[in-house]
């Protein structure tokens, strides 16, 4: 798993109210959650019926038109 080693922030009764975390460690938690949501996505479309390629094209066109 991740190797994370926080540094806290706290208030002044002494109650973590923030955490700080290197870089690296926070760009591999954000994969990491970037991942999950694509699976995520990739289990909820796996009952879906897939496009055909004209009609891939065509909602492919539409996406460029409305952007």
């Amino acid at each position: 798993m991740l190797d994370i080693k926080p540094q806290y922030i706290v208030s002044e009764d002494n109650e973590p109210v923030r955490v700080i975390l290197d870089i690296q460690t926070f760009h591999k938690i954000e994969a990491v959650i970037e991942d999950y949501g694509l699976d995520r996505f990739m289990d909820e479309a796996d009952d879906e019926e897939p496009l055909s390629i004209s009609d891939a094209h065509n909602y492919y066109a539409t996406l460029k038109k409305k952007a």
